[in-house]
Parts: structure tokens; C-alpha cells; sequence
């Protein structure tokens, strides 16, 4: 009978890469011929490629690699050869094809694609976060929010959330309306997490009316109603003095610039 083939995957990383390549490469196999993967991360000193070269040595294998040095990656390609060990380097041939093309030297950094993963996820999160706590659902959010967004209807509270969001902002938005008090815990944060928003009545006059024509009611609605508007707003004003945060109006700004205002914000603590 045929002795299973195995396969060591070393990085100096986690070695994800590695070991998603020999799992789509050994599945192209009948089972019985393959045998197990064999993980190793974060492996960077000799006596370790020492040790798993001879570990390999020892039966029918192959290794796969993902290191980012070259002398590395040079000291395990002698090495394993010295041994018949065979060894496939899994990113060299690609970094070196790059490194041509674009006349440029790779930056041979240890856990970037992790780096790149953990970004990932934090914006999802983000993401998450700002649909959890879109338009005042639940108000504890405004306590873990980096961001706290405040304005009447129709100031962009949830399109600035959402692209707040995919640059890794954790954003709490609430609405404001005269006839309900304002959550409690917005008086328990620092004034620089809190942005005010409001709009020039005439746009949001213009506005309000359009979406009550797309909701299929009345445009003489109060919603929309110019003496509603100037009310709204000036109950607006009047929490942004109280809690001494910024405002920005909206009336003239893309959604990027809006962002780009709060960011510089948030973090250099800019008045606006």
C-alpha cells in the first residue's frame, strides 16, 4: 500500500496562507493518499526548520512555507534539500514576479495579511455597532460609542453612521424631537464624542416634503410643516448649547466632507 503523504506548513506568521494552499492542493487527492497538515506558526530561528525538516524526513512528505525574510526562507530551501525534503515556497515566486513588476522592494514584514484580517473584522464590527444603535435604538450605546451623532429628521444621522462606520468609527446616532427628553446617557460622556447636526429649514422643508411623497402621504403633514421645522430646530440648538458639542450643518456638504469634518474632530478636538 501506498505510505500517506504528508504535509508540514511552517510560516512566521500564523500561516493561514500555507496551510489554505495545501488544503485546496490535497483535496484534489483521494483521501487515502493524503495524510495530515501539520501546522507550525510563528516559527523564525533555525533549530525550529531543523527540527521540522527532520520530523519530515522521516516519512513520504512535503513542506510548505510562508516566510517573509529571505535568508529564512534560504536557510530552509538548503536545508530541506540537503535532506530530499521537498519544500514549496508558497509566497516567494509571487513577491518576487510583484517586486519585478511594479520595480519596487516588498516591505518582508511578519503578519501584514494578519494585520490586514484584524482590520477587517473591526470594521464589520463598526458596521455592526452602527446598526445596533441606528436612529436611538437603544440609547447604552451612546456609552461605547466613539461617535455620538445628534439632529432632528433629515440631517444624515445614518448615512454618516454607516460611512462613519467603514472607516472604523463606532457611531451611536439619536434623533432629537421636542416632545421626547433626551437620553440620560448623553450627559454622561465627554462633549468631544458628541457632533450636533442640523440643516437649513428651507432644504429640510424641501426634503421632508419629497419623503412624504415617497411614503405616500400628505405633504401638508407637520413633518414637513415650516413653523414644525423652525421648532425642531431650535430645540435642537438649544440641547447642543446645554451640552456644548459641535455642530455642524449639513445643508451644503457631500456625506464625505460631513465625515471628514467629524474625524478632524474627534480627533484633534478642533471647534467647529
Amino acid at each position: 500500500m501506498t505510505e500517506k503523504t504528508h504535509i508540514y506548513v511552517l510560516s512566521d506568521s500564523i500561516g493561514e496562507t500555507a496551510e489554505l494552499l495545501a488544503k485546496a492542493a490535497s483535496i484534489q487527492f483521494d483521501q487515502y493518499l493524503i495524510g495530515e497538515i501539520h501546522k507550525y506558526s510563528f516559527v523564525s530561528e533555525k533549530y525550529q526548520f531543523d527540527e521540522i525538516i527532520d520530523k519530515a524526513s522521516t516519512h513520504n512528505s512535503m513542506i510548505v512555507y510562508t516566510l517573509v525574510k529571505s535568508e529564512s526562507r534560504e536557510y530552509l530551501a538548503s536545508q530541506s534539500a540537503k535532506r530530499n525534503v521537498v519544500a514549496i515556497d508558497a509566497l516567494g515566486p509571487i513577491i518576487k514576479v510583484l517586486a519585478y513588476l511594479s520595480k519596487s522592494e516588498p516591505k518582508r514584514e511578519v503578519g501584514l495579511n494578519r494585520k490586514l484580517n484584524d482590520e477587517y473584522f473591526e470594521k464589520v464590527e463598526s458596521v455592526e455597532f452602527a446598526v445596533k444603535y441606528d436612529d436611538g435604538k437603544d440609547p447604552r450605546g451612546i456609552l461605547k460609542a466613539d461617535i455620538v451623532l445628534l439632529g432632528i429628521s433629515r440631517t444624515s444621522k445614518t448615512p454618516l453612521s454607516m460611512y462613519l462606520a467603514y472607516r472604523n468609527y463606532k457611531v451611536a446616532n439619536i434623533p432629537l424631537v421636542p416632545e421626547v427628553a433626551p437620553p440620560k446617557e448623553l450627559f454622561q460622556i465627554s462633549s468631544k464624542k458628541i457632533i450636533g447636526l442640523t440643516n437649513d429649514p428651507e432644504k429640510l422643508n424641501t426634503i421632508r416634503i419629497e419623503r412624504l411623497k415617497d411614503m405616500g402621504m400628505k405633504s401638508n403633514s407637520t413633518y414637513a410643516n415650516m413653523d414644525r421645522i423652525l421648532s425642531e430646530l431650535d430645540y435642537a440648538h438649544q440641547l447642543f448649547t446645554k451640552l456644548r458639542c459641535p455642530i455642524i450643518n449639513v445643508s451644503a456638504k457631500a456625506i464625505e466632507e460631513t465625515a471628514s469634518i467629524i474625524t478632524s474632530i474627534v480627533s484633534n478636538d478642533n471647534d467647529y
